[in-house]
């Protein structure tokens, strides 16, 4: 007797996942490349790196050569950065731009949390770096911590209907999520969505899925159960699965729409 078999095509279902935010050129990761193919390895593709200040470009831009394909940098001052030499530091932002391909200008932002110190500044250099994003038709990534209101209102200031970007580790209040969400931006969820006492699970619930993208912000705010050591890329699907629960749909459809969303930020 002989048998029959039906012929079939075996799709292998692989969720891919992008990390918006991530200092993979920090010198706690920097040395461990692992870190890299554990990222990988896990369903996150790419990697966007935001630029800190002049001494910073050196290492990511390390990174982004050896791993074009998985490790995007961006490039711009952030705002805890600014201080008297910052003219300068502009000037390097803008040179590099004219010079090499990059993925968003960032991080850049507003900072009060720590040093108010240089806040006039700060403003300049950020309005200063939207210019240089709609100049070189960039997306910007965002840095607003206690500062979310004036950076809105900056952005709206500025936005002509082509300025896109991420507000990075969102932190403010459901009618400053909305704000952004209107202005065409979208909120940077990390780690921070795991932790007990975190508002955001509550908040989004407000906010459409299509509006929010993943982030690890590493080597920083890791979630739990690594919460309080080192963060990485690798945890994405972490942050995933906390974002799936919340909205009450499958880690599959968070990858699907979110990397959907972050493409749409860095490529579209």
């Amino acid at each position: 007797m002989m048998f029959g078999f039906l012929p079939f095509t075996l799709v292998l279902h692989v969720m891919i996942f992008i990390d918006t935010h991530t200092h993979l050129y920090d010198e706690q990761l920097l040395s461990d490349y692992e870190q890299i193919n554990r990222a990988v390895s896990a369903g996150v593709e790419r990697m966007y790196m935001p630029n800190c200040d002049s001494g910073t470009i050196g290492p990511m831009l390390l990174l982004a050569d050896k791993y074009p394909q998985q490790c995007m940098p961006m490039m711009g001052l952030h705002p805890c950065y600014v201080k008297d030499d910052y003219m300068n530091e502009l000037s390097v932002v803008s040179n590099w731009l004219n010079d090499r391909k990059f993925s968003a200008i960032g991080e850049i932002g507003l900072d009060y949390y720590w040093d108010r110190t240089w806040k006039d500044q700060q403003i300049e250099a950020f309005e200063y770096q939207i210019d240089l994003a709609l100049q070189h038709k960039l997306p910007i990534v965002i840095h607003s911590r206690e500062s979310t209101p004036d950076c809105i209102n900056i952005v709206e200031r500025k936005q002509k209907g082509s300025l896109k970007g991420i507000f990075h580790c969102f932190s403010g209040t459901l009618d400053e999520a909305v704000a952004i969400v209107n202005l065409g931006f979208c909120l940077g969820i990390g780690g921070v969505i795991t932790y007990k006492k975190s508002f955001l699970p509550e908040l989004l619930k407000s906010i459409s899925i299509e509006s929010i993208v993943l982030e690890t912000d590493a080597p920083y705010l890791a979630p739990v159960p690594h919460r309080g050591k080192r963060n990485e890329s690798s945890y994405i699907p972490i942050i995933a699965a906390k974002v799936a629960e919340v909205y009450g749909v499958s880690i599959d459809e968070v990858a699907e729409v979110t990397t959907a969303n972050a493409i749409r930020v860095f490529e579209e």
